[in-house]
């Protein structure tokens, strides 16, 4: 994990002051920054989705699927994150689509400034989509305001249905959170979809949450759905289900205090 975006700051070093205040200046400029982002995607009417996960949980393929399903309807572009390596870039590619790599080295997430210095390699004015594919983690990445429109959280059946649980951050962030390799589920006997799906609801969030395969195309169209229905409501205005559900519980814990 990287030195610049808190994820080494224990228990233990909680009462640095110094450390908190860098970190409070870090954060609040990552957010100017993803503010302008936001202020480019929508000047050229262009929506952004953030996909997060663990490293493995299908992102990429996901991608590639979905790239195939709306290509003849919508001009995509994607941001791949990696450490290293520009393999997932290259995948995307050989799909028609422009995608830009982005290498963090150390660094265990993307940050506004690195989106916005691949903006600069995109055609805005000729895209319709931008998938933003974080760097592989479950911590750091929700912290970290590109400047999206939705998050995507994705969750593999191998890794474990007390995901949610164990990193709520990441999970409490989700617009939607999907439950991907499910053509695995008949091996994994420990992964339930059930109990994922309660987990992410004990986090407070009524983010949808979608079953689907990218391999073996099972459930795609829920998922097709899904991103046609957000990309009208963010291009009329509206906001997000988890959006109206944020704001509610902020008002009630106002009121209350």
């Amino acid at each position: 994990m990287c030195d610049d975006c808190g994820c080494t700051v224990t228990p233990t070093h909680v009462k640095d002051t110094g450390t908190i205040e860098v970190l409070g200046r870090l954060l609040d400029a990552n957010n100017r920054a993803a503010e302008h982002n936001r202020e480019h995607f929508d000047s050229h009417r262009v929506v952004a989705f953030n996909l997060m996960s663990s490293p493995g949980a299908g992102k990429t393929s996901l991608l590639e699927a979905t790239i195939e399903a709306l290509k003849s309807d919508f001009r995509i572009a994607v941001i791949e994150g990696d450490l290293e390596t520009d393999n997932d870039a290259r995948r995307i590619r050989a799909h028609g689509v422009p995608a830009v790599q982005i290498n963090t080295g150390s660094a265990c997430h993307l940050d506004a400034r690195m989106v916005h210095d691949a903006l600069h390699d995109l055609p805005l004015s000729k895209i319709d989509i931008v998938f933003i594919e974080n760097v592989g983690n479950l911590v750091c990445p929700a912290s970290f305001d590109l400047g999206q429109h939705r998050n995507v959280v994705l969750l593999s059946v191998t890794e474990g249905d007390d995901k949610p649980a164990k990193y709520p951050v990441i999970f409490r962030a989700a617009d939607l959170v999907l439950l991907t390799k499910m053509d695995l589920a008949p091996v994994v006997e420990d992964f339930d979809p059930v109990r994922a799906q309660k987990a992410v609801r004990d986090l407070a969030n009524a983010a949808p949450v979608i079953e689907l395969s990218a391999r073996k195309a099972i459930n795609l169209k829920s998922w097709d759905a899904w991103l046609r229905g957000e990309i009208a409501r963010i291009r009329s205005g509206q906001v997000s289900t988890h959006e109206l559900h944020e704001a509610h519980h902020d008002h009630h814990h106002t009121a209350v205090a």
